[in-house]
């Protein structure tokens, strides 16, 4: 392993639900290891669960896309420094990070999700009919897994599920860095102009949902609340269809794993917790800027330097859990980074276990049976997008 860590290591993923194997050595013998970023900066990353708490916890790094540096490429090219988009509070800091942060918080608490669960069970119930309908095999992404989140997503937020050739794939579409940046940008304009629609449509006709109530309060511009709703979309999509189509083949390819949670599924909660710690499909984009020198595991982060935090690395550190490599639905999960850490940590999060621990259970309960259909080796994976999952999931039952 050379002394200086390649950007290009990290995305070395090739398996279906391990990392790429350098991380075992790099946490090994350098938890915190020099990078060379795309656009030429000498920056870090770590491997650590210890680290990646102290770092995604320490006020001391920040969130900026001015200040940071990109991990990965995009559409073919390093990333730029930019400025956040006004709204789009994933990449700011206190206090603007705060601001928009409290207005969202009522809307994902746990009573208020709870609230959402009726409805949750009933569109999975309705998805299964739908894989009824088409027969086996069936693509469980496409008939199951992307319908639920998307659904739902779109239920809560506001966005017109009818219209969702508009938006359904633009997540997929711009997370991809090797697609075209002309398509990327035309889907995102898209995706604007629909969302701008529906802010006007709710104006005069307010619902039950998100866009609705942050327009009853009045604290945001058109293009805060445009870029929220945005950014609700693109976080929360694709990262819980994966989490739950690629969670479901792992318990197809671990079966006394996934005979112990049929056998009783009054574990489904610990069971998706495992799950979400396991696969942690948020791989390569989670990076902060030091604000000032920071000595970190005994090495001095430099102002300006980017760390960049593996959370699949993090989540398979067998300091923090006993043969991480094993997917356990009895293990203790107490402290997985799957949602992140600290102060932009998923205000999402949820949601996503509602969603996943009824599409499981519907799924379960619904086919008794249900088995991969192809090899784990013949499904295809997406590997390189910030979000890891898979392009179809084939199942009988």
């Amino acid at each position: 392993m050379s002394e200086m860590l390649s950007y290009e290591e990290v995305w070395s993923r090739t398996h279906h639900f391990d990392p790429p194997a350098i991380f075992d050595k790099l946490r090994e013998e350098r938890p915190l290891a020099r990078m060379s970023y795309p656009d030429g900066h000498i920056g870090w990353f770590t491997t650590s669960h210890r680290i990646a708490r102290e770092v995604l916890s320490d006020p001391r790094f920040s969130h900026s896309l001015e200040l940071g540096h990109f991990p990965v490429t995009k559409y073919g090219g390093p990333v730029p420094p930019f400025p956040a988009l006004p709204g789009m509070f994933i990449h700011m800091d206190p206090p603007d990070h705060t601001r928009f942060r409290r207005m969202l918080a009522p809307e994902f608490t746990v009573r208020r999700i709870a609230e959402l669960a009726p409805r949750v069970e009933s569109v999975a119930a309705e998805q299964i009919e739908e894989m009824r309908a088409h027969g086996a095999p069936a693509d469980l992404l496409g008939t199951f897994a992307k319908p639920l989140v998307l659904r739902i997503l779109s239920d809560l937020v506001g966005l017109p599920y009818e219209e969702r050739e508009r938006y359904a794939d633009a997540p997929a579409i711009t997370h991809d860095p090797d697609g075209d940046a002309a398509e990327a940008m035309a889907v995102y304009e898209q995706v604007g102009a629909l969302i701008g629609e529906t802010i006007e449509r709710k104006r005069k006709q307010p619902g039950d949902d998100i866009i609705s109530r942050l327009l009853a309060a009045g604290e945001l511009t058109d293009e805060e609340l445009g870029n929220i709703v945005a950014l609700l979309l693109f976080a929360g999509y694709e990262t819980t269809e994966s989490a739950l189509s690629v969670g479901v083949m792992a318990l197809l390819h671990h079966p006394e794993q996934l005979a112990a949670l049929r056998a009783d599924l009054s574990r489904i909660d610990a069971a998706v917790e495992e799950i979400l710690r396991y696969v942690t499909v948020n791989q390569y984009e989670i990076f902060r800027a030091a604000l000032e020198d920071v000595e970190l595991d005994g090495q001095l982060v430099k102002k300006g330097e980017t760390v960049t935090v593996s959370l699949p690395a993090a989540n398979r550190d067998p300091a923090k859990y006993g043969c991480p490599a094993d997917l356990d639905l009895g293990r203790d999960t107490a402290g997985h980074l799957a949602f992140g850490h600290g102060i932009h940590q998923c205000i999402g999060q949820n949601l996503a276990r509602l969603e996943l621990r009824t599409g499981l259970r519907a799924l379960l309960q619904a086919f008794p049976d249900l088995r991969a259909a192809t090899p784990a080796e013949e499904v295809p994976l997406r590997t390189r997008g910030s979000v890891f999952g898979l392009k179809s999931l084939p199942v009988s039952w």
